[in-house]
C-alpha cells in the first residue's frame, strides 16, 4: 500500500457503475473529512505513463476524497492487464445492492468482452465430461444468474441512452427493453419521439411486435405510430377515490374487490333513480 496523489489517479475507462452526488455521497464526504480514507483504493499502473494509475476499485471513495479536498489517498497497486482489471472492476461492485439495469448491462458486457479477449472459455471445464464452458455461462455462474439472463442484460447495451434511462427510472420494463434493443438506432429514436409526444411507453406485446417487424425488415414509422396508438390496460383512465370517503357506506368486512363492486352497483342504482326522476318531470 502507498499514498498516491489525487492528480495521478484516473477513473477506469468504460466504468459501468454510476457515481452519484447524492445524500450517500455527502455522508461519505463527511466521513472522509473526519477520518480520511479507511479502505484503500485498488489501482493499476496506467499504460504509457511513469507514475499515473487507473482506479480498479474505489471510484466513490475517490470522488469523496476529491470533494473533501484531500491531496492524496491510500491505494494498493496491482500490476494487472486492462482485461484483468476490467474483470476486477465488475466483480468488486456486482453484488452491490440496488444496481440499475444499465449498470448490470454494461458491467456484464465489460466482463464478457474481457473474458473473450483472454480466451477464458478454454481454461474452464465441467467436472463431469470436460466440456469447455461458454463465456456467458462463466459469468452466469459467478453472478448467480442464468446464462439467458446474462445475454438479455448484455442486449440492453444496444439501447440508445434515452431508452436505457427510462428503464433505469422504471418507466420501461426489463423485458420491454430487451425487445426494443433489437430495433435500429433510428427506429429507437423515432420511438422515443412517440413516447415523449404521446406520454406513453410500449407494452411488452408492442415491443415484441416491433422487434418482429424489425427482424422481417418491415418496420416503418407508420407501423410504430399505429401500434403505439392502441390503448393499453396501463393507459386506461383510472378513477381513484380515497377509502375514507366511502368507508362509512360499505360493510367493514368487504375486500377491495367487493368494495369496488359495491360502489359500481350503488352508482348504477343512483343512475336509475335519476332516470326515473327525469321521466316523471316530462
Amino acid at each position: 500500500m502507498t499514498n498516491i496523489s489525487i492528480n495521478k489517479l484516473h477513473e477506469f475507462r468504460d466504468h459501468p457503475y454510476q457515481v452519484l452526488d447524492n445524500e450517500e455521497m455527502n455522508s461519505l464526504i463527511e466521513s472522509v473529512q473526519q477520518q480520511g480514507i479507511m479502505t484503500p483504493l485498488i489501482v493499476r499502473p496506467l499504460e504509457n505513463t511513469t507514475d499515473e494509475y487507473e482506479i480498479i476499485s474505489g471510484h466513490r471513495r475517490f470522488r469523496a476524497a476529491q470533494k473533501a479536498g484531500l491531496t492524496e489517498v491510500p491505494a494498493f497497486i496491482r500490476p494487472v492487464s486492462r482485461d484483468e482489471a476490467a474483470i476486477m472492476v465488475v466483480d468488486s461492485n456486482l453484488h452491490r445492492e440496488h444496481l440499475l439495469p444499465s449498470e448490470k448491462a454494461f458491467a456484464y458486457k465489460l466482463k464478457y468482452d474481457a473474458l473473450k479477449r483472454q480466451g477464458k472459455r478454454t481454461d474452464l471445464t465441467s467436472s463431469q465430461v470436460g466440456t469447455k464452458l461458454r463465456t456467458d455461462k462463466i459469468i452466469a455462474i459467478e453472478a448467480g444468474e442464468s446464462r439467458n439472463q446474462i445475454q438479455r442484460y448484455i442486449r440492453l447495451t444496444n439501447l440508445i441512452p434515452e431508452l436505457l434511462e427510462l428503464m433505469d427510472e422504471g418507466k420501461i420494463a426489463f423485458s420491454v427493453g430487451v425487445e426494443l434493443s433489437y430495433l435500429s438506432v433510428n427506429m429507437q429514436y423515432y420511438l422515443l419521439d412517440v413516447i415523449e409526444r404521446d406520454d406513453c411507453t410500449p407494452s411488452y406485446s408492442q415491443a415484441f411486435h416491433m422487434h418482429k417487424e424489425m427482424h422481417n425488415g418491415t418496420l416503418t414509422m407508420q407501423y410504430v405510430d399505429k401500434l403505439m396508438a392502441t390503448e393499453k390496460p396501463n393507459q386506461r383512465e383510472m378513477l381513484k377515490i380515497p377509502a375514507e370517503r366511502v368507508r362509512a357506506f360499505v360493510p367493514k368486512n368487504y375486500t377491495v374487490k367487493q368494495t369496488e363492486d359495491y360502489i359500481v352497483k350503488a352508482v348504477e342504482h343512483y343512475n336509475k333513480y335519476l332516470r326515473r326522476q327525469r321521466d316523471r318531470e316530462r
